[in-house]
């Protein structure tokens, strides 16, 4: 999908209905309502701190915070998906979004071709795109050549390394109720009295589910009225229409291939100064601390300590008698700082720490170089990473070979939109310096994360400064992978850097 797909017509998107969870569930719900879209199913938390009822209802479209907190899944029908990620991706500048090729929901017939250990197999779903499929999902032993009908139960994000989770089980729904291909009957999700009435209930709504499939009142529908049941259960009724039909409908194909997708998913990944903004959303709605996002982001166990300080912080604001000032608490301004030696002290990096560079590209791949070792951190936000280079071919972009022994030297600032690095011999001759343009570099406990913006900067070792790359940046605006703004970024900063570079 073009950048010109994703915005075009961004204004003449219906309002609709959407299900989010996860770290970044108020800030979406502030912006995603200000656009004109419903929230529904919404958390207690949420109810709280809107101080208003939301709908248990069916969601059109339902977001998900990525495992490693790095971004959202956004999964529904096209039309609902377009307004509600347009909405997502103006959230910044730095906010970068692709569709994937194996949506949640999606059926295809699949091939297994490697059943060697582990907890599943890997399967061909055609079209270039793989699944794992988990041993005790399907029936009996799994072995290589072995066909299955799969839907796809967990689609990943690009930049993850993990595979799509797919399993024989055909299912629809929308988080109210759930209805399951092969299986009959009713049951429901909620303990005790609660999912018995849910089950009773459903002899009293008109509409019924389809032959051959069963349904599933999910926990959220105890909190449902008539008719929100009656309209859940209606929806996924036309679903599971549909997808029988185009089940039914399908050719018997010799090679893995799609079979049908009621769904698309696109992901959104956040930078650095996405999360900032998305803090400025939460901020008006609820206490939150300078780099809430980014801190939630760093490091799952960070989230509790987060909570902890905005709890304390926001039941000190609403006492007459005693007021805490964040700026003055965390060091500045608070819709712009970070406190970057609080986190990484308690999280990491610090000196002597093994550190990555996780190198995004625009189209969502994720490349890991190094490890290497922190040789010094200021806790002001810069740290140094030394990484020994194996030799063999050459340094992209400088020319010059690369040698065993070599080092490269690369020195990291949070927030800022390059870095440069410095590759030396083993007796300290410097062979050049190559500045990568990337989007605002996050210090993770790990890793650095950033997406290169491919236009960079390189100093060989006579002095001569040239900016490189430039054709690639054009050709990602061209494909729908950088928008113009954020190209014109990058080539502003590249030239900066050069004039630098030059001095």
């Amino acid at each position: 999908m073009t950048a010109a797909e994703h915005t075009d017509g961004a204004d003449e998107h219906d309002p609709t209905s959407v299900r989010i969870r996860g770290i970044y569930t108020t800030a979406l719900t502030q912006r995603l309502r200000t656009a004109g879209h419903e929230v529904v199913q919404a958390s207690d938390p949420i109810e709280e701190r809107f101080d208003g009822t939301f709908a248990t209802a069916p969601a059109s479209v339902r977001i998900e915070t990525t495992r490693d907190r790095l971004g959202i899944e956004c999964s529904g029908p096209a039309t609902a998906v377009a307004g509600v990620a347009d909405a997502v991706e103006s959230v910044g500048i730095d906010t970068l979004r692709w569709t994937d090729g194996a949506p949640r929901g999606a059926v295809f017939d699949a091939t297994v071709t490697d059943a060697d250990g582990g907890s599943g197999a890997v399967v061909d779903l055609g079209n270039g795109q793989r699944g794992h499929l988990p041993y005790d999902a399907a029936d009996g032993y799994v072995d290589a050549g072995d066909r299955y009908r799969v839907q796809v139960t967990e689609p990943t994000p690009p930049w993850a390394d993990d595979l799509p989770r797919v399993e024989p089980t055909i299912t629809v729904g929308g988080g109210v109720c759930t209805l399951t291909r092969g299986r009959g009957g009713v049951r429901a999700a909620a303990p005790g009295e609660a999912g018995e009435e849910l089950v009773g209930l459903t002899d009293l709504l008109s509409a019924d589910p389809p032959d051959g499939w069963g349904v599933r009142w999910e926990r959220t529908a105890a909190d449902a009225d008539m008719d929100a049941m009656e309209t859940a259960l209606s929806e996924a009724v036309d679903r599971a229409a549909d997808l029988d039909d185009a089940l039914d409908g399908a050719e018997d194909a010799d090679a893995p291939a799609p079979v049908a997708a009621p769904w698309v998913t696109e992901w959104c990944w956040f930078g650095r100064e996405s999360r900032f903004a998305l803090d400025e959303a939460r901020r008006a709605v609820e206490t939150t601390l300078p780099g809430h996002h980014r801190a939630k982001a760093a490091d799952r166990n960070a989230s509790a300590a987060v909570d902890f300080a905005e709890a304390v912080c926001g039941e000190a604001t609403t006492d007459d008698d005693a007021s805490v000032d964040l700026d003055a608490a965390f060091g500045g301004d608070a819709d712009v700082d970070f406190p970057f030696a609080a986190v990484t002290r308690q999280f990491g990096p610090q000196a002597g720490d093994r550190f990555a560079l996780g190198h995004g590209k625009p189209d969502g791949r994720l490349i890991t170089l190094g490890p290497g070792e922190v040789t010094d951190w200021d806790g002001e936000g810069s740290l140094t990473l030394e990484r020994s280079i194996r030799g063999g071919g050459q340094y992209d972009g400088l020319g010059a070979p690369k040698e065993s022994g070599d080092v490269a030297v690369t020195k990291l600032r949070e927030g800022r939109w390059w870095y440069p690095t410095t590759y030396k011999r083993a007796d300290g001759t410097v062979v050049g310096i190559y500045v990568n343009v990337c989007t605002p570099v996050e210090c993770f406990p790990d890793a650095a994360r950033y997406v290169d913006l491919h236009v960079d900067v390189v100093r060989h070792g006579d002095g001569t400064v040239e900016i490189v790359d430039e054709d690639e940046l054009a050709a990602a605006v061209e494909d729908g992978f950088v928008s113009e703004a954020l190209a014109e970024k990058a080539t502003s900063v590249a030239n900066a850097v050069a004039r630098a570079l030059g001095k």
